[in-house]
């Protein structure tokens, strides 16, 4: 596999786990944009791109797994929307864990020839 058609997959990796990791971000504490994606970095040394991240919370609060609030912000000069993970998200967070945990035994088990 060529170098650009492993980034390309890579881009897909992180794509598709995306909504996990925000989901499982926002489960520890209310975050503001800038913040899920710095933590995300730092977590997992994988950049998530403002482009993905903004998009997906907007999706997630639209579909009820996260509230938002604006927070005036002496810092920054200017306010920012504040996300937190709402019960439905918990749950649909509890459950992705689970499917992941599954996916990723598998895929594991596939890796090292069990």
């Amino acid at each position: 596999m060529n170098e650009e058609r492993l980034d390309r997959w890579r881009s897909q990796l992180r794509k598709g786990a995306a909504e996990l990791a925000v989901l499982a971000i926002l489960e520890r504490g209310e975050r503001y944009g800038l913040e899920v994606i710095d933590e995300a970095t730092a977590r997992s040394g994988i950049q998530i791109a403002e482009g993905t991240v903004y998009p997906l919370l907007n999706r997630l609060e639209k579909d009820g797994k996260i509230r938002s609030r604006w927070v005036a912000s002496d810092e920054a000069g200017h306010p920012r929307k504040y996300y937190r993970l709402t019960r439905e998200g918990a749950e649909v967070l509890r459950r992705m864990k689970k499917v992941w945990g599954e996916f990723q035994s598998g895929v594991d088990r596939v890796l090292d020839g069990d």
